[in-house]
């Protein structure tokens, strides 16, 4: 699957990062007839390469399928000062980007995430609504054979899945009992996870290892949905290739990317047009280190707003202990159940907009037998050890809260004092839990006790903000239709730059309440096509 030559020709397109974001605009430009190369820092990985089936998994995730790149230190990640932020952002750098080791919950934004100026006198409208990404929800949900349910009556419309729903389980039906005694909305969740075989994927054998790879490869990373084909269709993707910084020409249009390849050597790609799919720390790191007489501050950044309004979607856990065997060692992780009663703002509760609830398994016996920092060490081991285990493994489940995170220019992304190992200026990130957020924790945590205590739990375990959480890397090179107050249009392409696009989660206006990877892929169909649509008006450097 490499193409790791330094003299690939020119190319109309030049895609930075072969993630999520990257995948979608791979394919959609190929198909469309440009010549176009990808640039990925990390490698490709096939699907025995996984531990998920081997006894030895949980111990790999620990290091070597890490989702902190600060933990893993792998040779394709980079470093991330974090000590200005309790949240630890989470990211993989390879062909598949975050999608190889992310949960796949597979949910669409709310049609009110798309107006929260309107609706909540906060933040900013995105440039689009709900109704038109729609479409491209439908398409990307389709390509990717997702599993789900029709009809959730917390949504407006009744979009449909390929596939159904991937079983619930004996923990998801205890979920349901709970919430069904309080009133409260939940729906079988819909995950990027095949419930059946689907195309050249198999179905899911619910190892539960979905945050450390998918050894079956029945979960839809954009490796396998994606570049795979694009790939065939003549993608060049070259790996181990990480980015200095972009290149431009003297009219100030970008003439593609310099970058190191794995001997250590410079090597520059030339293209016609650039798109940064590099995620809401990598894209804005490129864009600053970019500087130059027509840029000092950072490529496509006279708004001075690349890198702000950073959002990552604190994270609560509650965990309950039940007396029966639930099985909740069993996958997938993805998600059994999800629930939106609290999406919506409600002004008496203190705060505004909501957030998610997602019910998980809690993995294998080491998850349940680790010993917590925070703790006294005596608790976890010798006897405590066994007890923990013999009261917790099957029985322990996670109600967990995705938050709605606000934009704010104090949450950042900047230039920090420390270099990767090709010398390359890494990031620093300052980020700082809002008011706003801390008390919708605080009353979504308290519900979801609620939760766990009508379901029957006997014991519950709240962690207000889970410190590993920081997936959800949003909002650094936001979208809007004012070059004053925006970094990109609603299409992707910079102000600045007529031949730069920006097509990561880094364009989002808000972080939205749910994991964005839906919204992102359909975003990033929806800016590709356009672009594919109005290649003739398109300036580029060639």
């Amino acid at each position: 699957m490499e193409n790791n030559r330094s003299d690939v020709k020119d190319a109309d397109v030049l895609i930075v990062g072969a993630g999520a974001s990257g995948g979608v605009a791979a394919l959609e430009l190929i198909r469309r007839g440009f010549s176009v190369v990808c640039l990925e820092q990390g490698d490709w990985a096939l699907n025995d390469d996984f531990t998920g089936d081997k006894p030895q998994w949980e111990l790999a995730r620990l290091k070597q399928w890490n989702s902190a790149p600060n933990t893993r230190a792998a040779a394709s990640d980079y470093p991330i000062d974090t000590t200005e932020s309790p949240i630890e952002p989470l990211m993989y750098n390879g062909v598949g980007g975050s999608t190889i080791l992310f949960s796949g919950h597979w949910v669409r934004a709310m049609p009110s995430d798309f107006r929260v100026r309107t609706l909540d006198g906060v933040a900013d409208d995105w440039p689009f609504q709900y109704e038109d990404l729609r479409p491209f929800y439908d398409e990307i949900t389709h390509h990717i054979g997702a599993s789900g349910l029709e009809g959730d009556p917390a949504y407006p419309d009744s979009h449909t899945f390929p596939l159904p729903p991937l079983p619930i389980g004996k923990y998801g039906l205890t979920a349901a009992k709970g919430m069904d005694k309080l009133g409260w909305h939940w729906w079988p969740a819909p995950n990027a996870i095949a419930s059946r075989k689907f195309k050249d994927r198999g179905a899911c054998v619910r190892y539960g290892s979905c945050e450390s790879g998918c050894p079956s490869g029945a979960k839809a990373s954009t490796d396998l949905t994606h570049l795979r084909e694009a790939v065939e269709l003549g993608v060049k993707v070259i790996t181990g290739a990480r980015v200095r910084h972009l290149t431009i020409n003297d009219q100030g249009l970008v003439t593609g990317a310099e970058y190191i390849d794995r001997d250590g050597k410079i090597q520059h790609q030339a293209a016609g047009v650039t798109v940064l799919a590099a995620n809401g720390i990598g894209t804005p790191r490129i864009l600053l280190n970019s500087t130059s007489t027509l840029f000092p501050n950072g490529l496509a950044n006279s708004s001075g707003l690349v890198g702000k309004r950073l959002m990552v979607h604190p994270y609560a856990s509650v965990y309950g202990t039940y007396e029966d065997d639930l099985e909740t060692y069993l996958g997938p992780t993805g998600q059994a159940l999800q629930s939106m009663h609290f999406y919506e703002t409600d002004t008496d509760r203190g705060f505004v907009r909501g957030g998610k609830w997602n019910l998980m398994p809690t993995g294998g016996p080491l998850t349940h037998t680790l010993w917590n920092r925070d703790t006294n060490w005596n608790e976890s081991f010798g006897p405590a050890f066994h007890n923990r285990l013999r009261s917790t493994f099957g029985r322990y489940t996670e109600w967990g809260i995705t938050t709605e995170d606000l934009p704010e220019e104090h949450n950042e992304v900047i230039i920090g004092d420390s270099f990767d190992s090709d010398g390359i200026p890494a990031p620093k990130i300052r980020y700082k839990i809002s008011e706003n957020t801390r008390r919708l924790l605080d009353f979504h945590v308290a519900r979801a006790v609620e939760a766990h205590e009508a379901a029957g739990a006997t014991s519950i375990e709240p962690i207000p903000v889970v410190r590993e959480s920081g997936w959800h890397l949003l909002g650094t090179a936001r979208m809007g239709t004012d070059p004053a107050n925006s970094v990109v249009d609603e299409w992707g392409r910079t102000h600045d730059v007529p031949n730069l696009f920006v097509i990561d989660g880094s364009v989002f206006v808000t972080s939205t309440g749910v994991n964005p990877t839906a919204t992102i892929m359909a975003v990033a169909l929806r800016a590709m096509r356009h672009l594919a649509d109005n290649r003739n008006d398109q300036r580029t450097a060639l």
